[in-house]
């Protein structure tokens, strides 16, 4: 199984786009929707996903239907579960949340970590026992702060995170808004519901007979901050004014 990484900055102070594959047409379309997350914390992704789907005119039940298939975390299951779509003649291929961008952000982060003279330090988790034991060694390390990587398992066990981080007094910084609503102190970084917003709207655009290498490649440009009032104050952490003015928003 693929190892998970958080970052954590030691003295101081992070959505995959999906692709589609074509197959037999049944007169009602089956849509193959498969991710490597969990379906209860990936609700609220998925139903923009339908709205995005609705837009174009395809409605679950209506004049549409979905094989829905869950890593669960397990990301080396995605083949297989991929396998079992195509052998169901599905008409499109929706894959989402399965793709980690931990190791980039890592790397990212090492590096500006580096260019202010900070420390940087590496622990692993890819199950929620991980996830404790990588607590108790941040605070054995006295980490004075925590970013969490872009992972479809992390955000799946965001509720987890974000309440270890405050049980433990560890300021932290997530990439996607659902950490913060969640409890975790603040998030910044693209809007997930929207990238799944527009999975659905390529994904109805293929049934209507667009051919994938024909659509555009859309980039995120909006990047959302994202403040918890509540967390910070229990944290002791005083966000700067200018910081909560520039905030997208400020959960009291």
């Amino acid at each position: 199984m693929r190892r998970r990484e958080f970052i954590t900055l030691l003295g101081g102070a992070a959505a995959a786009w999906p692709f589609a594959a074509r197959a037999q047409q049944a007169t009602m379309p089956v849509i193959g929707f498969l991710s490597g997350a969990l379906p209860g914390p990936y609700a609220p992704f998925a139903a923009a996903y339908h709205r995005g789907l609705k837009e174009t005119g395809y409605v679950e039940g209506v004049n549409t239907a979905v094989e829905y298939r869950w890593a669960e975390g397990e990301v080396d299951r995605l083949p297989a579960l991929a396998a079992e779509l195509v052998r169901r003649q599905v008409a499109v291929i929706a894959a989402t949340g399965g793709v980690s961008q931990t190791e980039t952000a890592t790397r990212d982060v090492a590096a500006a970590a580096s260019a202010i003279g900070l420390q940087v330090d590496v622990v692993e988790a890819s199950e929620s026992r991980e996830i404790e034991a990588a607590f108790r060694t941040l605070v054995r390390n006295r980490a004075d702060a925590l970013v969490v990587g872009p992972d479809p398992f992390f955000a799946s066990r965001r509720l987890q995170l974000a309440t270890l981080a405050t049980r433990h007094a560890i300021p932290a910084v997530y990439n996607i808004r659902e950490y913060a609503e969640a409890g975790g102190l603040m998030s910044y970084g693209t809007s997930q519901t929207e990238t799944y917003r527009q999975v659905g709207i390529y994904t109805g655009k293929i049934l209507k007979g667009a051919k994938p290498a024909d659509l555009p490649v859309v980039q995120s440009s909006k990047f959302e901050l994202v403040i918890n009032l509540p967390t910070a104050r229990a944290l002791g952490v005083e966000v700067p004014p200018t910081l909560l003015a520039r905030a997208d928003e400020v959960i009291e």
